[in-house]
């Protein structure tokens, strides 16, 4: 079970990083649009998020609390972007929040024991 958990967070990681990744090369280049990385990477950042919120580890499991903040960040990012992919072009406040709940998202992960 281990080696599933741990390739649940290597594909969490991941979906992370092209969620991140796409968010900031839209950024730099100035056009706020929403990309292919930015939506494939809040989809595999829920489907990957729900498999590791599954009792895998012997009794050292996250706080019922922490896995729902998680999961409702993680449904808004999910949201802001799904319905903003189609846009040419995104408010600067709308895109920076998606980057800003992604970056809360990832505190959440490393900083609440």
């Amino acid at each position: 079970m281990e080696a599933l958990r741990l390739i649940l967070l290597y594909v969490h990681l991941i979906g992370f990083a092209l969620l991140l990744g796409g968010a900031i090369a839209q950024y730099v280049t100035g056009r706020l649009r929403i990309n292919a990385a930015m939506l494939w990477g809040a989809i595999i950042q829920i489907l990957t998020g729900i498999g590791l919120s599954a009792p895998l580890r012997d009794g050292d499991e996250p706080a019922p609390a922490k896995l729902v903040t998680k999961l409702v960040l993680a449904l808004l990012i999910f949201v802001m972007v799904f319905f903003s992919r189609k846009r040419e072009s995104v408010n600067r406040g709308h895109f920076l929040a998606i980057v800003g709940l992604t970056l809360v998202n990832a505190a959440v992960a490393v900083f609440w024991r």
